[in-house]
């Protein structure tokens, strides 16, 4: 045992900073996969501790005040029901804040669906104008218990009792309204009910729902949500973060073990003679084994060890959601377990990365067999023979032409016997460090395949992670390509006129356009779920939606619809689809799919003339407004809502990724863990070929190389493996990554089209900084190498 210490002490003394280095990257990748485990426990737990303690209602349902909801609870697999309550459509404001809302009438505080009290109180019998909001309308509102809210057009005001949590679909501005919780009288005059229902069998929720519209009918129902959605959007862009992190975590982790590997491989066989030696001493494989096995596996472990104690000291203090996901994950009940099974998990396998190339060692006999006389990579080739030869390329040239580097084939300047008249042969000289260098990096295909493989890993990665960072960038510099082609959405008052209302839109001089539209909620065929069936612009002005397969609708009856309905319907480009709207049916060509960001896809739009054509009811009820080149879509909300003297209700649209901020300091964090990662591989490299060489180097001075072309070897073999790394790594990640990121896009509803690779430029300038960092990190030691004495290099030769 002391002999196996001393002689881990002594390899960690000469490989320190490699050491370093795989702490390092040990501590980053840990610390990359329980962000994401905290991330997935924080996007899907909050919402289903308050789904399970509010008893939450598994489907809702928005119908008519005629509709006869008594036969629901009837229903098989309806546990219980909550409702029916009264609603009514409206807008709060407050302090200049406005907001659309769905006011629930509720005598009393329900048992299914049950709101989770965070402020304040109940409603009081006592106080007819008090409200309860849902949280994140409360929090958009700036509003407080105690707060007064006011009805825009009426003389109103309601009295903000309480704040509430509620598993239900949450308040999103222009596409989601918030939830008020009011006393029946402050409901004078619904426009409708709602009832829920709490399934015995939540895998069972299209089957009810399917049930509820034939008992109700589907002319009854406006809307159904169901907990699935609700879910969905509660989890939000956590979840994407977590599985972000995950798989570059988990790569990452990948690429480490195989760094590793490569690192014990190539310094078993820069220490061959010392493992003989030791073997020769009374050392058993078994001990040899332990020795490398040991070594590692402390430095995985003191890195996994760091990075679990950073992560649950420091984790919540992390501004932003990445602290808020760890400081909700420590309090949940797995998080002890996940805190030690996620390293312990990194740990064994860097161990069993490390163990296959120990046991090489193992096999390393006690008297070190001579080397065989022929290179393993073969000799030199035809072309680099020839090079050396300074032979390699003939250019006819005129014979009036004179250079340096011209020679006759003779040598002495005269044209060669089988030259034309006039003409003389161009002799390019190739130096001999670059042929050699070629020839060092490739000539042992096997080994040297190897190690560009495990470069690339890492390098790979981070085409994929600047891939992810791009198409960010895309969302907040070109929204109108991944169909957010409107800034700002107007709701206008029911007495507002149609015509003032788009006169006084257009007036403003940042306004480029504005297009009218109606969003109402329609059943699918089925009657499972309902969908956004929108009408935006006319024919005459049609909307831009952003297509990613088949045409813009033009024609009488042509939509475009967005991945998730799709997904939903089970159909394609070209289809014809059935809908309801109340009890009017809606028939609609699919010519084309565009890209979605509003609910989860599920959305097929078409224009407002069609819209009419089929149900001459519908009126205009939003505004979507394309503003100018460099405009402030808050500065032109600030003007539109005051020239509307408080009959409009203006809204930014929002962008998916507003809520991936985040993500770009986890893309940062991950591109250094893979550059430590590369680093290390790339360390390991370089010491194997100055091991290499050692042997080489009195054959090399003695054809007279000087200590600048032999180190200039050394470096141009390690930067041509870097390079064809770059390309492989370029010509693999790139496709990698936009199937990545289409898939998440489809996955979610979005659809395929969003991904944006990286521009050429910058894609070559990290190319050349990695290749002309690899050859700087290979200058020093090969230069050093070069300079050695005579015996030294006998020694090493020997």
């Amino acid at each position: 045992m002391r002999a196996t210490l001393r002689w881990a002490h002594s390899d960690l003394r000469t490989h320190r900073g490699e050491a370093l280095f795989l702490v390092l990257a040990t501590a980053g990748i840990v610390a990359s996969l329980l962000l994401a485990t905290a991330l997935f426990g924080y996007a899907t737990n909050p919402w289903q501790r308050v789904f399970t303690q509010a008893r939450g209602a598994h489907v809702w349902l928005h119908t008519d005040r005629a509709a006869d909801t008594g036969d629901l609870a009837a229903l098989d697999g309806v546990q219980s029901v909550a409702g029916p309550y009264p609603t009514a459509s409206t807008t709060v404001a407050v302090r200049g804040t406005r907001a659309s809302v769905e006011l629930r009438g509720t005598a009393e505080r329900p048992d299914v669906g049950r709101p989770l009290l965070t402020a304040g109180h109940w409603l009081d019998a006592g106080d007819p104008d008090g409200v309860v909001l849902e949280t994140r309308l409360a929090r958009a509102l700036l509003a407080q218990p105690g707060d007064t809210l006011t009805l825009p057009g009426t003389s109103r005001t309601l009295t903000v009792l309480g704040i509430a949590d509620s598993p239900e679909r949450r308040y999103r501005p222009g596409e989601q309204p918030g939830l008020v919780w009011a006393p029946p009288a402050a409901v004078p005059d619904p426009g409708g009910q709602v009832i829920g229902l709490r399934l015995t069998d939540p895998g069972e929720t299209d089957y009810a729902v399917q049930r509820a519209v034939t008992v109700l009918g589907a002319g009854a129902i406006g809307q159904v949500s169901t907990w699935e959605q609700a879910r969905a959007e509660a989890q939000g862009d956590n979840r994407l973060l977590g599985q972000v992190l995950g798989l570059f975590g988990l790569g990452a982790l990948l690429a480490a073990g195989l760094a590793v590997h490569g690192a014990i491989g190539t310094r078993i066989r820069g220490h061959l003679r010392d493992i003989s030696v030791l073997k020769a001493i009374g050392f058993t494989p078994g001990q040899v084994v332990r020795v490398f096995l040991l070594q590692h596996l402390a430095y995985a472990l003191l890195g996994a060890v760091a990075a679990a104690a950073t992560v649950q000291a420091l984790g919540s203090r992390v501004p932003g959601r990445l602290g808020d996901a760890v400081g909700v994950w420590q309090g949940l009940p797995g998080h002890t377990v996940a805190l030690f099974v996620v390293p312990a998990c990194a740990v064994l396998f860097i161990g069993a990365t490390t163990g296959l190339a120990a046991w090489r060692a193992g096999r390393v006999p006690p008297v070190p067999l001579p080397r065989p006389a022929g290179a393993q990579g073969g000799g030199l080739s035809v072309a680099a023979r020839r090079a050396l030869g300074l032979r390699m390329f003939r250019v006819p040239v005129g014979a009036r032409w004179r250079g340096r580097g011209v020679r006759g084939s003779d040598g002495a300047g005269a044209p060669g016997a089988g030259a034309s008249p006039g003409v003389r042969d161009l002799e390019v000289r190739v130096p001999p460090a670059l042929v050699l260098g070629w020839h060092k990096a490739f000539a042992r295909r096997p080994r040297s395949f190897a190690t560009v493989a495990r470069l690339t890993l890492p390098l790979l990665l981070i085409v994929v992670a600047m891939s992810a960072w791009t198409t960010i960038d895309r969302f907040h510099s070109r929204p109108e390509q991944i169909g957010l082609p409107a800034a700002l959405t107007v709701r206008a008052d029911t007495d507002a006129g149609e015509r003032g209302t788009r006169a006084l839109l257009e007036r403003d001089p940042q306004v480029a356009a504005a297009y009218p539209g109606v969003e109402v909620a329609a059943l699918v065929p089925g009657q499972t779920a309902t969908i956004a069936l929108r009408g935006l612009g006319t024919r005459e002005d049609p909307y831009p939606y952003a297509l990613a397969e088949g045409r813009r609708a033009h024609g009488p009856d042509e939509a475009v619809a967005g991945q998730g309905l799709l997904d939903l319907l089970e159909v394609e480009v070209g289809d014809w689809v059935r809908m309801t709207v109340g009890d009017r049916p809606q028939i609609l060509h699919i010519v084309g799919r565009s890209i979605e960001p509003e609910n989860a896809g599920r959305v097929i739009s078409t224009s407002l003339d069609t819209l009419q054509e089929n149900d001459p009811r519908l009126r205009p009820t939003l505004y979507q407004l394309r503003l100018a080149a460099g405009a402030d879509p808050d500065e032109v909300a600030g003007r539109l809502a005051e020239a509307g003297d408080g009959r409009l209700d203006v809204h930014a649209v929002a962008n998916p990724a507003d809520g991936l901020s985040p993500l770009r300091a986890v893309v940062l964090g991950l591109i250094a863990v893979l550059a430590l990662v590369g680093l290390i591989e790339l360390l390991t490299a370089i010491g194997g070929t100055v091991r290499e060489s050692e042997r080489d180097l009195l054959a090399l001075k003695a054809i007279g190389l000087s200590p600048r072309q032999i180190t200039g070897i050394t470096v141009t073999a390690t930067g041509c493996t870097a390079l064809a790394a770059v390309l492989l790594a370029a010509a693999l990640g790139l496709p990698l990554a936009h199937w990545l990121i289409d898939a998440q896009g489809a996955s979610s509803g979005i659809g395929a089209g969003i991904a944006q690779v990286p521009s050429p430029a910058l894609l070559v300038l990290v190319g050349a900084a990695a290749v002309l960092g690899a050859a700087a990190l290979a200058a020093v030691p090969s230069a050093r190498a070069a300079r050695r004495r005579l015996a030294d290099t006998l020694s090493a030769v020997a």
